[in-house]
């Protein structure tokens, strides 16, 4: 149409603009364009309601302690207030009635409504066929009473807090607690433990209650993907009604993580050296996931052993990371081209080394074969284990001797560095776990905070590390001159607090 009139003003032929018509409204008289009832839309407002026998108040079943509503018959469902999931929530319950009344649904939106009212107001636009055809669109608000239930788990929990359902034991045989830092963190990130009644803090590892079975298996599930662990289950029965049938029984799941962390030095027994093509035997722990990275530090040759694999020929660490000695670098000469393993470079390289421990007492110097020569220069302090001068009962290393190295370094020592930032704030902070600590599980506080500390340190020298957690902005944090943070900002979340955006929406009321 609009390209023949086109083409018919280039022509210079005269055209006649076409006008819509009107008609009169044929109960008010007012001029309108003309639809299929001749009438204007307040007429036919007044005329047909299309909201008549439409639910406008219904009944939302609430549960004030998880915040989670009834879906019937049984199941509960977390919804946050104003939030997409609840109003499509609503709108379900709404929509067999607007089915039945043959009106089609348009649009919905929150009408805002104060918290504690325990209300729930939605603005519903619908449509439907009236008069002779003519399509009325219409809106009206409809309101959900919140009606206070508790759903059974809370029940259960109100009665009894200690009528748990399923307990997980998490422990691991080691002296420190630095992986269950690093669990912490992980079981925060992924919300693995948002099930858990209680937590609670024991001597080597920490238990957690649920009000269901499937809980803890789902959280077992979740600890087996992240670290090696092997793990039984047993039951005991609490109650039983022999006319119904019915039986109620605690679940116990007892995980074990393996002793073997990051950083430790392990002397692989000859069979298991054999199986991962003779690798070793002294070898260092770099990584631990589901599955335990190990390195030989003299060839760079690699490898890993999945959590099956190490319980069938489990060993033990020879030497921890409780038992690093600090060394200064007094010479460095690479013997090899830069090389990637799992995302971390090393360089292999012969080096000089002394303790720094023995500066004035003696002219001890080792000459030894090092993985960081990408890293090391003069000068540079380093941590690595003395074998020179441990003590060790292993009998398997027992059968090297004559072939095993004074000493072996693990990492650079940054210390000179993190004397200076001691004491002062961070501009990034973690979260913890609720968690209550048992009589028998108070450990001593400086070394709680020792090792702590020695977290932060890694989480700092570490990327890799905080690619898998969630850190913090700390708002307390005020930069001062020179002073540069160790972790990217870009790295850091904003910790919302919802108590001080109201703060300061009250303030800006006032």
């Amino acid at each position: 149409m609009f390209g023949s009139s086109g083409m018919a003003q280039e022509s210079g032929m005269f055209m006649v603009n076409q006008t819509i018509g009107s008609v009169l409204c044929c109960k008010c008289g007012i001029p309108m364009q003309p639809n299929a009832a001749n009438m204007c839309v307040k007429c036919l407002r007044s005329e047909v309601d299309i909201t008549e026998g439409l639910l406008k108040r219904l009944v939302l079943v609430h549960c004030p302690e998880c915040e989670s509503y009834l879906q019937p018959p049984r199941s509960w469902v977390k919804l946050q207030l104003e939030s997409k999931e609840l109003l499509t929530f609503c709108l379900k319950k709404l929509q067999k009635n607007l089915n039945s009344n043959k009106v089609r649904l348009v649009h919905a939106e929150f009408i805002w409504t104060e918290p504690h009212s325990r209300r729930v107001k939605v603005k519903v636009k619908v449509q439907k066929e009236v008069l002779n055809g003519a399509i009325l669109e219409q809106s009206y608000p409809v309101e959900y009473v919140q009606q206070e239930h508790m759903c059974e788990s809370c029940s259960r929990v109100q009665a009894n807090p200690d009528q748990w359902v399923a307990a997980v034991q998490l422990r691991q045989h080691v002296s420190h607690r630095r992986t269950f830092f690093y669990l912490e963190q992980l079981i925060l990130k992924h919300g693995a433990a948002a099930t858990a009644i209680r937590i609670k803090q024991m001597e080597q590892g920490i238990d957690f209650f649920f009000s269901n079975r499937s809980h803890g298996v789902k959280f077992v599930e979740f600890i087996g993907k992240v670290a090696p662990v092997r793990s039984r289950h047993d039951k005991q029965l609490v109650s039983h009604d022999p006319k119904s049938n019915n039986y109620n029984y605690k679940y116990t799941f007892s995980v074990e993580i393996s002793p073997i962390c990051r950083e430790d030095l392990i002397c692989l027994p000859p069979r298991v050296a054999v199986s991962l093509g003779n690798i070793g035997p002294l070898v260092i722990c770099t990584k631990v996931t589901n599955s335990i990275a190990l390195l030989d530090p003299f060839t760079l040759r690699h490898c890993f052993i999945d959590a099956d694999q190490y319980w069938r020929t489990s060993f033990k660490s020879l030497l921890t990371s409780r038992q690093l000695v600090e060394y200064i670098v007094l010479d460095v000469e690479t013997v090899s081209s830069e090389v990637t393993i799992g995302g971390t470079k090393y360089r292999l390289a012969d080096a000089q080394v002394a303790r720094v421990s023995d500066f004035g007492k003696n002219d001890t110097i080792f000459n030894i074969k090092t993985h960081l020569g990408h890293l090391l220069n003069p000068g540079d302090y380093a941590l690595g284990y003395d074998l020179y001068g441990a003590n060790s009962n292993d009998m398997e290393l027992d059968k090297y001797k004559g072939h095993i190295p004074e000493a072996i370094l693990i990492k650079k020592s940054y210390e000179e560095k993190h004397q200076k930032k001691r004491g002062k704030p961070r501009s990034w902070k973690l979260k913890s776990l609720e968690m209550e600590v048992d009589d028998k599980g108070r450990v001593d506080q400086d070394k709680m905070v020792s090792e702590y500390e020695q977290f932060i340190q890694d989480l700092e020298e570490n990327p890799e590390m905080r690619f898998n957690i969630s850190l913090y902005r700390n708002k307390e944090y005020k930069p001062s001159d020179g002073d540069e943070s160790s972790v990217p900002l870009e790295e850091l979340l904003a910790d919302l607090d919802l108590s001080e955006h109201e703060d300061e929406e009250d303030n800006m009321t006032e």
